[in-house]
């Protein structure tokens, strides 16, 4: 048996580094074990996690298996250690089964209405008084989190379509309140500004995207202390979205404006003291693996690299009650040759990726 011996900086959170820590076992240990050791130096994170991703899912809905595999194999070789899937129309259970892929965890499938969301990705309700059974039964089904569709275009108002609520408040309310009662948290898919007071009024968990927030919306997400995920790969496709939709000109100018914005947007919900979360979106149009990338647009927003780093590592994991580099815990780390808290681009090229003790 062989210790793995990681030496350099060993980042344990904000304010806490030290020099080494040991794999033994599969766990973490700061005592220096009296067996041979393999040695990697570098800059020790706890794995990353994207907060926002979609394992089982594609552009035209489920994938098979095999498929899935890959996708979490891709996440997984980018130092992505911890995934919370953010609405999948398969059953990705059985990820849990394997040491080899990133801890996962589920959100059951997204909670939309007919025609109110991309085609099969969601559940479809027949009413919007059957959300709170189906958020009873989709937090049963995953992980401790319920995915809704807080908005979607409705093209039933023809040329006039735009984004516009998919729950009134009083449902919206009643379906958090079964979640938290569950033992479930909720977050929420949500483009537009006439869905964020309900939401914020119903107890949401969560925010995915909240493009449409006014300044009165970020003051609240804020005071809430509410994480937003800001999803920037997702809302840079926005102008093209907009074409798209050229023949419902409310809803293409709404959706080109959004994307013009969005490192203003997620720079002011930094500045105003919103955690911004990171999150690919990757599933649907965006490919696997590309978390080095989303920090790099977050970045670019204005946020400190090492804001940007903490919220890819340490604070979310303790956000999703997970462990990052403590004695004892699962060695679930990545080791990169610079430092990203100087420079973000650095987690473009991880040294070593350990996963339940294993180097991959």
């Amino acid at each position: 048996m062989t210790a793995l011996h990681l030496k350099g900086t060993v980042v344990l959170d904000d304010e806490r580094e030290v020099g080494e820590v040991w794999v033994v076992g599969g766990r973490l240990t700061f005592t220096r074990p009296a067996i041979p050791t393999t040695t990697v130096e570098g800059f020790v994170l706890p794995g990353l996690v994207d907060v926002h991703c979609h394992i089982g899912l594609a552009s035209d809905g489920p994938v098979p298996d095999e498929v899935a595999e890959a996708q979490a194999i891709a996440d997984r070789d980018s130092g992505v250690l911890l995934i919370r899937d953010a609405g999948s129309p398969a059953d990705t259970g059985w990820v849990h089964e394997r040491d080899d892929l990133p801890r996962l965890i589920r959100s059951g499938h997204h909670l939309a209405l007919p025609k109110r969301y991309l085609r099969n990705y969601g559940r479809e309700l027949d009413s919007p008084s059957q959300l709170p059974a189906a958020v009873r039964e989709e937090a049963a089904r995953g992980d401790g989190w319920v995915k809704l569709v807080a908005d979607w275009i409705d093209r039933s108002l023809g040329s006039d379509a735009d984004l516009t609520p998919l729950w009134g408040r009083e449902v919206l309310a009643e379906a958090v309140d079964a979640a938290h009662a569950a033992g479930a948290r909720v977050t929420a898919h949500t483009f537009a500004t006439e869905s964020l007071d309900d939401l914020l009024d119903a107890g949401i968990d969560c925010l995915e995207h909240a493009t449409g927030a006014s300044p009165d919306q970020i003051d609240r997400i804020a005071a809430a202390g509410i994480p937003v995920t800001a999803t920037l790969l997702q809302i840079a496709q926005f102008p093209a979205i907009a074409d798209q939709g050229a023949r419902f000109p409310r809803f293409a100018a709404r959706m080109r404006a959004m994307g013009e914005r969005r490192h203003e947007h997620v720079r002011n919900l930094h500045e105003a003291g919103v955690p911004v979360l990171v999150g690919t979106d990757a599933g649907g149009t965006i490919g696997h693996g590309r978390i080095a990338d989303e920090a790099i647009e977050m970045s670019r927003a204005g946020i400190p690299a090492r804001e940007v780093v903490a919220a890819a590592s340490w604070r979310t994991r303790a956000w999703l009650g997970a462990t990052g580099i403590s004695e004892g815990a699962s060695a679930d780390v990545v080791v990169y040759a610079d430092d990203p808290r100087r420079q973000v681009e650095a987690l473009r090229a991880p040294r070593a990726v350990v996963l339940r003790g294993s180097r991959l």
